[in-house]
């Protein structure tokens, strides 16, 4: 009775809006961290060979309070990625995510693994050019080491979806499913969430983006105004990049996209929404949750505008929120409470988390 209940909310919910079926802690923001040590969760650096990439890769994992002492519980686990030229450590050295899970959990948020993997500047997608690993490792201006940047192979996706899910699952005391996975990131990072739920439907259930790059195909108005308008041609798409000419941003995203349109239009995730919804045989059922959120001055705001309208004509249930802010740590950290808590509402109910048991 209570899931037809839930389920009977949230069809009458508005598109895009904010969900009556929330747990209580699902409107919890990060107020001040836990003194005590005891209540507080801790940070360790781990790493792993990624067969996909062929090189060995470093991620930070954020473990819950209780994690080392109940040691036969299992956890709910969400994965951040990082944007472009940032790392592995970013979500918590700028971005605190580590003090908002801790508070969070100490207003009553049920606890959760959180995995942070260094995704380089690689788009999180198999990359449509074939990379010059000799070159890389010859490159000596670059501070971190080709051990851990220069790689063999650029499956990126492969890398998130498969290496790293099943090292953290093997090593880590997850619930290994997707009904208690999720992933979120930033920018680069949001799209990339976005973008592999929607790639790997068998492994997350819930993905969330703060200021993602969510529409490449977007070619106008600027501002967006309720009718978007697509790029055609390789070109149009190019000259949304012209603020930065040669520059690293369109240079790593045209490498991994690739330069014809139909290779940008298939890492799309509208796209990929609308090749979902037409498949005949139940559409829409492995859809994720969807989250996203951005900056009112985010000079790259319109690409979650445009996913939101997206999905709204699409009927795909989905909330966005637009808050004061631009496209800085400034931003991310004072909003990654948000996500954290609507993840947690969806992978870490307590009535679900019993039944894995």
């Amino acid at each position: 009775m209570l899931s037809l209940l839930l389920a009977l909310l949230v069809a009458s919910q508005p598109l895009g809006a904010p969900r009556a079926d929330r747990l209580a802690f699902d409107t919890l923001t990060p107020g001040t961290a836990p003194t005590d040590s005891s209540a507080r969760g801790t940070v360790r650096t781990d790493s792993l060979y990624a067969s996909a990439l062929g090189a060995k890769k470093h991620y930070l994992v954020y473990l819950p309070p209780s994690y080392g002492t109940d040691t036969t519980r299992r956890y709910p686990v969400a994965y951040y990625l990082h944007g472009l030229y940032g790392a592995e450590t970013d979500w918590v050295e700028h971005g605190h995510l580590d003090a908002a899970m801790d508070s969070l959990i100490a207003s009553g948020m049920p606890e959760l693994i959180v995995v942070m993997p260094d995704g380089d500047d690689g788009w999180y997608t198999t990359w449509n050019t074939i990379g010059d690993y000799s070159g890389c490792v010859a490159d000596t201006a670059r501070k971190e080491p080709a051990s851990s940047y220069c790689v063999r192979w650029l499956h990126y996706d492969d890398y998130i979806a498969h290496d790293l899910v099943l090292h953290v699952d093997s090593m880590y005391r997850t619930i290994g499913d997707r009904a208690h996975r999720a992933i979120a990131g930033l920018s680069m990072g949001g799209y990339g969430a976005v973008a592999l739920a929607l790639q790997y439907p068998d492994e997350w259930s819930a993905a969330a983006s703060h200021s993602g790059v969510l529409s490449p195909m977007y070619a106008g108005p600027h501002p967006f105004r309720g009718a978007p308008v697509y790029a055609t041609s390789f070109e149009q798409i190019e000259a949304q990049w012209a603020d930065n000419p040669g520059g690293v941003r369109w240079k790593t995203r045209r490498l991994a996209f690739g330069n014809d349109l139909p290779a940008w239009r298939w890492r799309d995730p509208a796209h990929r929404i609308r090749v979902i919804l037409d498949q005949p045989t139940s559409p829409g059922t492995r859809l994720p949750a969807l989250y996203m959120d951005v900056g009112s001055d985010d000079p790259i705001a319109n690409d979650t505008r445009v996913f939101d309208a997206e999905l709204t004509i699409l009927g795909v249930p989905h909330q966005f929120e637009e808050y004061p802010g631009t496209h800085n740590w400034d931003y991310w950290s004072a909003h990654v409470g948000q996500s954290i808590s609507w993840i947690a509402a969806h992978i870490a109910r307590p009535d679900s988390i019993a039944a894995s048991r």
